[in-house]
């Protein structure tokens, strides 16, 4: 299974991964740690044609500029390991690339996550997952409570994550608008 992600910024990345390392030491939260590259995920997906996916991702974030994502409040997927998270607020240049990346992508994926359709998809970021439990999360969340999560960072890139045993791993990334000079010069 891989993920289709757009990477945080290196200080966007910094401060969610300092609140993640925070919830480790006050709470023993680490699960979250198994992906250690902060990021909003567009879809999990398999995939048969690996290079192709490739060829598809690239042509997307070459085709795509920059755009500014903001961030606030906190979410809860609610279960017997709630997923504590951040939201990242929709927006037209969001929904656009969520749709561009479904679109290109759809030939290629053997399946696809049921959340990562257009109706479903809730773009965050996860601050603690797996070793979560109900007993635990009115703790968490107090002890969160007393930070704020309004973030505004920039949307730059595509990145396939692969797990590898108990981890998700960049494997490939795609700065946006980063034309080929071959494609250049045709």
């Amino acid at each position: 299974m891989l993920a289709i992600t757009s990477l945080l910024s290196p200080p966007a990345a910094a401060r969610i991964n300092r609140i993640i390392k925070s919830l480790e030491t006050e709470f023993g939260l680490d699960d979250v740690q198994a992906t250690p590259d902060p990021h909003i995920t567009y879809q999990l997906a398999g995939v048969g044609k690996r290079t192709a996916l490739i060829d598809v991702l690239a042509k997307v974030a070459r085709q795509t500029q920059p755009f500014a994502a903001y961030t606030t409040g906190l979410g809860i997927f609610p279960g017997p390991n709630p997923v504590i998270y951040i939201p990242v607020l929709r927006s037209e240049a969001l929904n656009a690339l969520h749709r561009r990346i479904h679109e290109a992508t759809a030939p290629l994926c053997l399946r696809t996550d049921k959340f990562s359709g257009a109706d479903c998809w809730l773009p965050h970021i996860s601050l603690a997952l797996h070793d979560t439990t109900p007993d635990l999360l009115g703790e968490v969340l107090r002890y969160l409570n007393e930070q704020t999560f309004n973030l505004k960072f920039q949307v730059d890139n595509l990145a396939i994550l692969e797990q590898k045993g108990d981890l998700f791993l960049r494997q490939e990334e795609f700065a946006f608008g980063s034309w080929l000079e071959s494609e250049l010069v045709e």
